[in-house]
């Protein structure tokens, strides 16, 4: 019958822990400021749906009226899909509005957690 050492079971915990850490990290929220919401309008230039985050390309008027375009950064496909999304529910040439937070570096990135669609509906992104 095994029966593990203190050190067999430190070592198990440790590699446990090393296996889940780059998850974990994978999907911080710390290179967006979500303390501060900031709400955008604009039109989809592209939509990439893929693994690991779904992220739509938004020109967004800036406050002189010149075009900006916007990275909006959304959650994986299947907790989209959970949400109510599909793969079409925005397309080029659409006007949405996002909330989120914005990079804290300054980039044109934002972090959605809601889209509201021109008819108005609201889904969790």
């Amino acid at each position: 019958m095994f029966a593990p050492t203190r050190f067999g079971a430190t070592l198990i915990s440790f590699l446990f822990l090393l296996d889940i850490s780059p998850a974990s990290a994978h999907h911080s929220l710390a290179m967006y400021d979500m303390t501060r919401p900031l709400t955008l309008k604009g039109v989809v230039e592209r939509v990439e749906w893929a693994n690991p985050h779904v992220h739509l390309y938004l020109n967004v008027k800036d406050s002189k009226g010149q075009p900006e375009e916007w990275t909006i950064e959304m959650d994986r496909p299947d907790f989209l899909t959970h949400n109510g999304w599909t793969s079409a529910t925005v397309k080029p040439g659409d006007v949405i509005t996002c909330t989120g937070g914005a990079a804290k570096n300054g980039a044109l990135a934002m972090r959605s957690t809601t889209v509201e669609l021109a008819s108005g509906q609201r889904l969790r992104s």
